[in-house]
């Protein structure tokens, strides 16, 4: 018997409206593009970078770390600025392939055995 209960894994394609939306800002952003396709896509996966750095960003202005500026955010702006991160990241994963709540789900499914195998002492 395993120690470690399986935990239901969360299914991504379980929220439609989720995927409606990521579909919606792709295709605004598709629509307002006048880039090539393959240097449109570099510029979604380097805006990543730039919402990452605004997530250090917030983290230095709640902790206060800059004496020149103090404290300039709040715990509520950083996790704005990683629900940023999560749907920039989406909507970069959604142009490289249509079927990004597939690649997503086996993805996330994996990472979830590789964890439950480091739990049980496995490689």
């Amino acid at each position: 018997m395993d120690d470690h209960p399986r935990e239901r894994l969360p299914d991504p394609t379980d929220s439609p409206e989720l995927w409606d939306t990521i579909d919606r800002l792709h295709g605004w952003l598709d629509a307002h593009n006048d880039r090539a396709p393959q240097e449109a896509l570099l510029l979604r996966v380097l805006k990543l970078s730039e919402e990452v750095g605004e997530v250090a960003q917030a983290v230095i202005g709640t902790t206060g770390q800059n004496p020149r500026k103090g404290t300039t955010h709040t715990w509520d702006d950083v996790r704005a600025e990683l629900c940023d991160v999560v749907v920039t990241a989406m909507v970069a994963l959604r142009t490289l392939t249509p079927d990004t709540r597939a690649v997503l789900t086996a993805h996330l499914r994996r990472v979830s055995e590789r964890s439950e195998n480091h739990v049980r002492g496995g490689s």
